[in-house]
């Protein structure tokens, strides 16, 4: 009995040692970096497909409030691009529209691990965790004719800008994005940490792939200008090249109801920055 006693009070000691030092490890933040794909959700891609996945690269800092809570400011740069020739949609092929653009992102996020998370302990070396925040990106989507390279908003492709549209403005290449993710972070020894995330990007905007309503139609375009074949009038209804013109005045272009999105899949490696407290000197 004595026996079993003292192996019970031996056992709960360390325990109490081991957590004591536990507590006085103080996670303070995390500066890292994060490489991965960035696949984009719209108009060309309306069946999101995880197809033509293109690099992404981010860079952050977390300031940690806890072994639960974070606060991160995150800076991404990306490409995004699709096609209509990927899909297996008839119309969309006939439509024969593709764009890409360079994404650059700015974006606050609350991270919120399900586990304590203690780099340098190796008890508490492992969490999933979710995030959740808003952002900032640019974009200029483009594509090319004939070896050329041609800025899509500057453009006008459904009538942006034109007379004819008056309620058509011309779209900003800034938009805000609105993450959503989750992740997995492990401890890989002392202040060194791994992490891969999924988090999916809402947007403000539908214009992403400068596609989003109805086609404005020849008379918006002249087919000579400058002299040379209008670049407008040729990108704004690319059906041509896949049979006859089928973009006629008020025929749908693109779903305006629904905006466009995009996800980041990165792999990321950080490094923490620890404090430890100190035990409060006891009073005689």
């Amino acid at each position: 009995m004595l026996k079993s006693i003292s192996i019970f009070l031996l056992a709960f000691c360390s325990f109490a040692h081991l957590h004591a030092q536990n507590n006085a490890i103080v996670q303070e933040g995390e500066l890292g970096l994060s490489v991965g794909v960035a696949q984009y959700f719209g108009d060309l891609n309306n069946r999101n497909d995880f197809r033509r996945s293109k690099p992404a690269l981010g860079v952050f800092f977390r300031k940690q409030f806890g072994n639960y809570v974070g606060l991160r400011l995150s800076g991404h740069y990306a490409e995004v691009g699709y096609a209509d020739a990927f899909s297996k949609i008839a119309y969309q092929q006939r439509r024969n529209l593709n764009f890409k653009s360079e994404l650059w992102e700015m974006s606050v996020q609350g991270d919120f691990n399900f586990f304590e998370f203690i780099p340098g302990s190796p008890y508490y070396i492992f969490t999933p965790y979710v995030t959740l925040g808003v952002g900032t990106f640019n974009y200029d989507p483009f594509t090319y004719l004939d070896g050329v390279k041609y800025y899509l908003r500057k453009l006008g492709t459904e009538g942006q800008g034109s007379p004819l549209y008056p309620d058509r403005k011309p779209y900003s290449n800034q938009a805000f994005s609105f993450p959503l993710g989750m992740g997995i972070k492990y401890n890989l020894g002392k202040n060194i940490n791994l992490a891969f995330e999924i988090s999916h990007r809402f947007t403000s905007t539908d214009y992403l792939d400068d596609v989003s309503s109805t086609y404005a139609g020849v008379s918006v375009f002249p087919l000579q200008f400058n002299g040379k074949t209008n670049p407008a009038y040729l990108l704004q209804d690319r059906s041509y090249e896949t049979g006859t013109r089928i973009g006629e005045a008020g025929k749908q272009r693109g779903f305006s109801e629904q905006k466009d999105q995009f996800l980041f899949a990165e792999l990321a490696i950080s490094i923490s920055f620890s404090s430890y407290k100190c035990a409060t000197p006891k009073t005689p």
